[in-house]
């Protein structure tokens, strides 16, 4: 484990000496040209002319995205095919982004801004609506490719959604970058402030006006970080003194804040650590609830946990706080989890059974710079806050986390993916299956087996944490007596001798095309139909005092 973190880190230095240099050909897939016939996926093209896309320095691009609708085909020869749907057309503002997914990935992601004319013009801003996603300027392109699933990230914000106040939406894709298939992508919003994304106000500079809003994120190390004055800690409780944690300004960008606004949201963070760190910090007034959302930390936690997600609390952790007279706590918001659902050999990622929030030790041991903030330590050592997450966790099974919704919920997404070929163009543009990439612990076969492996491994996780949440899930109603309104087979509203010669011609038959007759032809319910539903059904009906 050792040597494999050091070759990570030696990767991340090699990558930092040329980071600011720009790929002499943008990162294409090797020596294939794919080409796209029909696909239900919307197509993005992006030309950016020939120049060198930075990852730093935006670059002036135009963007085209053709989506004739859902359920609609989309195509790749707008010659033979005009007339095409339009979503978008126009001027964007590029870059590469990401950390670990640019510089450890062979496809890249991308950030753009959506502009009213070319970047050489201004830098001007422009809000657009994209595929059905409320208007902003700020997008990504997010570019799955250690996840071979291409869904962890859609999956992880479906969990979420019904229960944050905000959680991004995301489209998949499939791109072509100045002519060349790149793939299938996610076009995501990115966590932002703006009316349809975190509707923060811009903060004043004095009273109320100065409290909000502020979006920060605790991630790696920059120049403009904020450091913590409290130390990651140990499952114990005892201080890393050589690690630290930083926060980034996410909004207001570092360069646009005042002096006033960085001491007040550096005061504010620094109130809520000094109130985990009193030692009366469970009080309900005046400790740590009185500075965060429980609820919103919580959902951030269980779905940060249910994915097992390597890189939560840690790095893209996000966090944002309003106006005090609208609320003056912080609250999450959930990103990145092309590493979770145990897609992660390093880090104890691919365990169905530890908690993510436990796992400083592991990560010192590892030497891992980034670790937990002491708080999440702190909260789920408090007793009232273990018992609302017992209560938290029962409501999220009892809803879209139940078993058989969210395996529909992993199909629908995985379909999206399959249904007209995508998968297989972008296999075709970025070979893998078969083969290990960082930083897998399961190396699957086929697109089959890796949506066979999430699924499996996600009913292991779900169990583990049913027994450590005290969660029994529900035991499955009995199935309803035969009775008169099961007999009912031609579906005509009356149960009598034509629904019996109905029945015998399914027999005869052995199956049916109508799923829902097939259903109704099994009177006695008992998954088969045979001869054992014509007896129950002709008992029904002699017993039916319509008939008597």
């Amino acid at each position: 484990m050792k040597h494999h973190f050091l070759l990570i880190i030696l990767a991340f230095l090699s990558w930092g000496l040329a980071a600011s240099a720009q790929s002499p050909d943008n990162y294409p897939p090797d020596d294939v040209t794919v080409v796209i016939d029909s696909t239900n996926l919307p197509i993005v093209w992006i030309d950016v002319d020939g120049a060198m896309i930075d990852r730093h320095e935006r670059v002036s691009a135009r963007m085209k995205v053709i989506h004739n609708g859902e359920g609609q085909l989309n195509y790749g020869d707008t010659v033979a095919h005009p007339g095409q749907h339009i979503d978008y057309e126009g001027y964007i503002a590029l870059r590469y982004r990401g950390n670990s997914s640019f510089q450890l990935s062979d496809k890249k992601p991308y950030s753009f801004r959506t502009l009213s004319k070319p970047l050489e013009e201004g830098y001007n801003k422009k809000s657009v609506s994209l595929l059905g996603m409320g208007k902003d300027n700020n997008w990504a392109l997010l570019a799955p490719y250690s996840d071979r699933s291409m869904i962890r990230d859609l999956l992880a914000f479906e969990v979420a959604r019904p229960w944050m106040d905000y959680t991004p939406q995301g489209r998949l894709c499939e791109l072509y970058l100045d002519g060349t298939y790149y793939g299938v992508f996610i076009l995501c919003e990115v966590v932002s402030q703006g009316k349809n994304r975190l509707n923060l106000p811009d903060p004043g500079e004095e009273g109320d006006e100065l409290t909000g809003g502020y979006i920060m994120e605790v991630d790696n190390n920059d120049d403009t970080c904020y450091v913590s004055k409290y130390h990651p800690v140990s499952p114990y409780g005892s201080a890393y003194n050589d690690r630290v944690i930083r926060f980034q300004y996410k909004f207001p960008d570092f360069e646009d804040l005042t002096d006033a606004q960085k001491d007040y949201i550096h005061g504010a963070i620094d109130r809520m650590e000094d109130a985990f760190a009193s030692g009366n910090y469970t009080d309900p007034v005046e400790g740590y609830r009185k500075y965060i959302d429980v609820q919103s930390f919580m959902d951030y936690q269980l779905v940060n946990e249910l994915a097992h997600n390597v890189d939560a609390y840690r790095l893209s952790a996000k966090f944002y706080k309003n106006r005090d007279s609208v609320d003056p706590r912080f609250k999450m918001v959930i990103w990145d989890f092309n590493l979770g659902f145990g897609n992660c050999r390093h880090n104890m990622g691919y365990a169905t059974n530890s908690w993510v929030s436990r796992s400083n030790a592991v990560l010192y041991k590892n030497g891992d710079p980034y670790m937990v903030p002491f708080w999440w330590y702190k909260m789920v050592n408090d007793n009232n806050y273990v018992k609302a997450r017992f209560t938290r966790w029962a409501q999220w099974r009892d809803s879209n986390l139940q078993y058989d919704r969210l395996m529909a919920t992993i199909d629908s997404l995985a379909n999206v993916v399959t249904c007209c070929g995508a998968e297989q163009r972008n296999s075709q543009a970025w070979p893998r299956w078969g083969v290990w990439v960082w930083p897998n612990r399961y190396v699957s076969t086929s697109y089959d087996d890796e949506i066979n492996y999430l699924k499996e491994w996600i009913t292991k996780r779900i169990t583990w944490m049913d027994g450590l949440l005290r969660y029994t899930p529900p035991e499955p109603p009995e199935p309803p007596e035969p009775g008169y309104d099961t007999g009912d087979v031609n579906g005509d509203g009356e149960v009598n001798i034509g629904d019996v010669t109905t029945l015998i011609d399914c027999i005869l038959r052995g199956s049916s095309d109508d799923e829902s007759l097939w259903e109704r032809a099994d009177v006695d319910q008992d998954g088969e139909v045979g001869i054992a539903d014509v007896t129950t059904l002709i008992s029904i009906i002699l017993q039916h005092p319509a008939n008597t």
